[in-house]
């Protein structure tokens, strides 16, 4: 999936911890491999291994149990390489199709190069912590694992361990409860994770020291047989997924890029109620404050058809053509526009030979990503990652099965931020909020459209409403004269 990359050799883990803080694991994090009396234990056999670090279990000798994040020692110059490579194809598709994407690569590379900073990776977790803490809307519904600081380096970060069940696992999501009554699942809300047994622990490490699966198995909320779940509610996982998300997009301006599955762990509370933990906080854009308010009302205006505004604010962005922007934005055709996109290809093409066709979409194509490219100056490169975070956010919804309106709950979020942003003026709040109410009375007509296509699932539709999206989509870029693929965004 997302998790399971080749991992390296405990050895090469082993000399990156060496060459950071200049002590051994065993001194670094007092454990014991051969199970001493009063040391910590820690797995040398990885958990998880993606493209960049690998992920090792480790309880202390003080208790906390803990995930310890090491880069893989050839990674630095493996995103060399691959940076180099970028460029060149930057290069080579702004010469060949006319289209200026060369000017983007030093933003992108900079984001990426940042992935590799296990300092910045924490420093993003910490202050999402504190946001998170400090909004009541999601204090209690999402969790930031703690960064243990005295543990961690730019190569190796030690954080909270997790307990939890992944986002792709849809069937444990929503199996039945086996628990108690008002019970949460391992670890929910930082509760402390019970002790393993040191007399296994030394039986393992004394009998099997190659198997290494040292972390206590906690699924007892699965029952005795293994057929229970977290019986949580996907709508409740994926309102606190969308919810969270657009929060930080229009409220907080800072913005997790790479929400694909693997970084989400479901947990549940004792009420009930799913816990979303958001880990990998390595890939993040920063928002000015100006144009975090100038996408807030973007979003707005796109629900509301205010073509004029959203006209404006994009023209600020060196983009010519809204409707083809503001469909890219929602990830279905904008129909709210003068529809002159869609027209231009009908009318151009309409009466042409199919090789003739072929060549005027192509043409068309590159024309529409130039007028959105129109002035590399203004446009703003957030405006990229934020892209990918909200096709992979629709990716999850999709997955689940769409029980969410995503796009009604973060037009809502659009709306209301611009009511609850603290660095707007109390007059400014003021205007707003009285735009706010109105604009909530406007929006109760997109449930509409969601509830209809609700009801068609249950009589047994197959697709869902995210699905009618993407094919909408990919039959506008056919018209366009190109191939869309939203696998490139998902992580």
């Amino acid at each position: 999936m997302f998790d399971d990359a080749p991992q390296n050799d405990w050895k090469d883990a082993e000399r990156v911890i060496l060459e950071d803080f200049g002590k051994t694991p065993e001194e670094l994090f007092g454990i014991s491999f051969t199970s001493e009396p009063g040391k910590g234990v820690m797995e040398r056999t990885a958990r998880a291994s993606a493209s960049v670090a690998q992920v090792h279990w480790a309880r202390l000798s003080d208790g906390r149990e803990v995930a310890v994040k090491i880069q893989k020692r050839e990674i630095a110059q493996q995103v060399g390489w691959d940076l180099w490579t970028f460029k060149v194809v930057a290069r080579i598709y702004t010469w060949l199709f006319d289209i200026p994407l060369y000017s983007l690569v030093p933003y992108i590379s900079e984001r990426l190069l940042l992935e590799t900073d296990f300092v910045n990776e924490a420093d993003n977790s910490e202050r999402m912590a504190d946001l998170v803490a400090g909004e009541s809307r999601l204090s209690g519904r999402v969790y930031i694992p703690k960064v243990y600081r005295e543990l961690s380096s730019k190569r190796i970060m030690t954080a909270e361990w997790i307990e939890g069940v992944r986002l792709w696992d849809k069937e444990t999501l929503t199996r039945p409860w086996q628990g108690r009554w008002r019970q949460g699942s391992p670890g929910c809300r930082g509760a402390p994770l019970d002790a393993p047994n040191r007399q296994r622990i030394a039986e393992v490490i004394r009998n099997h020291p190659s198997e290494e699966h040292l972390k206590p198995n906690r699924e007892w909320w699965k029952g005795v047989n293994g057929t229970g779940g977290l019986g949580v509610s996907l709508k409740d996982t994926m309102q606190t997924m969308v919810d969270l998300f657009s929060a930080q997009m229009f409220l907080w301006g800072c913005c997790h890029c790479d929400p694909h599955p693997g970084n989400i762990f479901i947990r549940r509370l004792p009420s009930g109620k799913p816990e979303l933990v958001l880990i990998d906080h390595g890939l993040y854009v920063q928002m000015q404050p100006e144009f975090r308010h100038q996408y807030s009302l973007f979003w707005k205006s796109l629900m509301t058809f205010d073509n004029k505004t959203i006209s404006e604010i994009v023209q600020s962005w060196g983009i010519n053509n809204p409707d083809v922007f503001a469909s890219a934005t929602l990830m279905k055709p904008y129909t709210g526009g003068d529809g002159s996109t869609s027209a231009g290809i009908k009318r151009t093409m309409s009466a042409k030979e199919q090789q003739e066709r072929t060549y005027e979409m192509q043409q068309q194509m590159r024309k529409g990503i130039r007028e959105i490219l129109a002035d590399e100056k203004k446009w703003p490169r957030e405006l990229i990652f934020i892209g990918r975070n909200m096709r992979i956010v629709q990716g999850n919804n999709q997955y689940l099965g769409a029980p969410v309106n995503r796009i009604k709950i973060m037009g809502n979020w659009a709306s209301r931020s611009l009511v609850d942003s603290p660095d707007l003026s109390y007059g400014a709040k003021l205007v707003n909020l009285g735009r706010h109410i109105v604009f909530k009375f406007v929006m109760f007509g997109t449930d509409v459209v969601f509830y209809s296509t609700k009801i068609a699932q249950f009589l047994g539709r197959k697709s869902n409403l995210e699905d009618d999206m993407e094919a909408s989509m990919k039959k506008m870029a056919g018209d366009m004269g190109f191939e869309l693929n939203h696998r490139v965004f998902e992580g």
